[in-house]
């Protein structure tokens, strides 16, 4: 059998083969209701090399409080991101929350790593951490 006849199915699979990329997702928890956060508008940004932050998804949480992705396709490196969570209609239309709009930020070290960043609200607080 010719080397060449070898190499060519290996090669196909190595270009097929896609590219590590970190995971990440959220999750609205409300203590005070017991409950998820329910279409919380997200925003993911990236910081660039220059220091500025560029959009890399949006989404709303679900039923349950969850972005479970930022896209199909999303293909997140390693560096520093934030999202960005709009409270202003969360419960409902007529809220007004003391905290208006909650920003974490965080850092993704492992390209193939997952990324669950919840955020734990109450009327006068919230807090964050690293979920799995």
């Amino acid at each position: 059998m010719k080397m060449t006849s070898l190499l060519v199915p290996i090669a196909l699979c190595l270009i097929a083969a896609p590219a590590a990329a970190a995971d990440i997702s959220t999750h609205v928890l409300d203590l005070a209701e017991g409950a998820g956060g329910a279409n919380v508008p997200v925003t993911l940004s990236k910081r660039d090399a220059a220091g500025a932050w560029v959009e890399v998804g949006t989404a709303r949480t679900d039923q349950n409080g969850r972005v479970r992705s930022f896209g199909p396709g999303a293909d997140f490196d390693t560096g520093v991101y934030r999202l960005h969570f709009d409270m202003t209609a969360y419960p409902n239309a007529e809220a007004k929350p003391f905290f208006p709009e909650i920003t974490v930020s965080f850092s993704v070290t492992d390209k193939a790593g997952h990324y669950h960043v919840p955020v734990v609200v109450s009327p006068f607080g919230y807090s964050t951490y690293r979920g799995n």
